[in-house]
């Protein structure tokens, strides 16, 4: 690994590709500071040295490098096409088009892009009309952060939010052609490193008691355990493999190759954690809109606070648990379908040794992948709650996530695995001995 770092600049290419992405992260990280017209940048100043935030929107605030908590250009951050991104998935398997364009190969994954991107800037366009709906009281403990707002003014907001996540997607599209990495990835990449010096300085200061060493250094651990596990758990897979038969055909002799189908222990990656934050969030969301002064639905918002938006909170930790168990197993069976696959394998002339082609090939896969898919879930779940329940113990916030760290890390060995393949291919004699 260390080889790469010294040699990944020797190379005029690949230096370029390096700089050049570093540049688009300067861009971004400019474009995070810049406010958007018409918002009052003191009031947000306040709003960002009182208010704890949870759920969906320390989420949203986490992908936008801090940028929603400002009320910045690209308040959205990446987030809209990444909830295009999963539509689009979902919608591939249960509308046979889309799944045909995706079989023909480049030309249909481009035409399926081009949608991502329309959907994108819909949803970019509806999630900032919502949040200047919001940021106007609902949302920021009362304190109106569009003073004296206009139809015209509400409408530049709009916009400029919406044109800033437009603005996103570019960069990271630009990264992904010209620069290292995949551009989205590493947006988000960037905008969680961003926020950790910042996080761990709130602990700190958090953290009383006359153990107050003590225990930030346990958080250390804490963290620094946690990527062990991720960088453990993510590059652990189960290989089936696959024997092809012989064919021949004139004088040639086709086939009789082995290869194997990597599942890996987390197939779902971050989406069911993403998945079940947002439906822990819907509620406090609806709260928001719920009258305070009627006995009825001041026990009900009074519920929905302290348990559904309150991450420290038991109900919201078991919660939390269970349904990122059950969206796990739902995106991985969409992900991988097993009677698509053992079809795919038997029409390729392939088998499993030891199984039948066909039926007795996908229910070998369905049972593997069930197997795989439990301590998967766990393993997500337990990285999901697990600053939730030290924050319950020790009764401070929490700066960091699983779901943050996973990203990272996940993201970071994903970047230098492509270094390295850059580094190969030109046959790099420093690199390879």
């Amino acid at each position: 690994m260390l080889a790469v770092y010294r040699h990944m600049f020797t190379i005029p290419d690949l230096r370029k590709k390096i700089l050049f992405t570093l540049f688009v992260f300067a861009l971004y990280r400019l474009g995070t500071a810049v406010p958007v017209p018409g918002v009052d940048v003191e009031r947000v100043q306040t709003l960002a040295e009182t208010q704890e935030q949870a759920g969906i929107i320390a989420l949203l605030n986490l992908f936008s490098g801090g940028a929603l908590e400002s009320f910045s250009v690209f308040a959205l951050g990446i987030m809209p096409y990444i909830t295009a991104s999963i539509i689009m998935q979902l919608l591939t398997v249960v509308i046979p088009r889309l799944q045909k364009l995706q079989d023909e190969g480049e030309a249909g994954r481009k035409q399926i892009t081009q949608w991502t991107r329309y959907l994108t800037v819909l949803l970019a366009l509806l999630q900032s009309t919502g949040f200047t709906a919001l940021f106007r009281g609902p949302l920021t403990q009362g304190i109106d952060l569009i003073p004296g707002a206009t139809p015209g003014r509400i409408v530049l907001i709009v916009i400029t939010m919406t044109a800033g996540t437009a603005l996103i997607m570019w960069f990271g599209e630009l990264i992904t052609q010209r620069g290292v990495g995949n551009g989205m990835s590493l947006i988000i990449f960037i905008s969680i490193i961003s926020q950790l010096p910042s996080s761990f300085g709130l602990m700190y200061q958090a953290t009383v008691g006359a153990d107050r060493a003590f225990r930030f250094l346990v958080l250390l651990g804490v963290f620094l355990a946690m990527v062990v596990g991720i960088l453990f758990v993510e590059q652990g897979q189960r290989r089936i493999p696959i024997q092809f038969a012989k064919r021949i055909r004139g004088r040639r002799v086709m086939g009789g190759q082995s290869t194997y189908i990597p599942l890996k222990v987390n197939m779902a990656g971050v989406i069911p954690v993403i998945f079940a934050t947002s439906v822990m969030y819907f509620p406090a969301l609806i709260s928001t809109a719920i009258p305070s002064d009627v006995g009825f639905f001041r026990s009900i918002r009074g519920f929905i606070d302290e348990n559904l938006a309150n991450p420290a909170s038991l109900f919201y930790i078991v919660a939390l648990f269970v349904l990122i168990l059950f969206f796990t197993y739902f995106y991985t069976a969409i992900q991988f379908d097993p009677v698509r696959q053992a079809d795919l394998i038997q029409r390729q002339g392939g088998f499993i040794p030891g199984v039948r082609p066909g039926p007795q090939t996908s229910r070998y896969l369905e049972r593997i992948l069930n197997r795989i898919t439990l301590p998967g879930s766990i393993y997500l779940a337990v990285l999901a709650i697990l600053p939730s329940i030290i924050a319950a113990i020790w009764n401070i916030p929490i700066g960091f996530s699983g779901v943050s760290i996973l990203i990272v890390v996940g993201v970071a060995l994903e970047t230098m695995k492509q270094v390295e393949s850059q580094l190969t291919m030109r046959n790099y004699e420093g690199f390879l001995t």
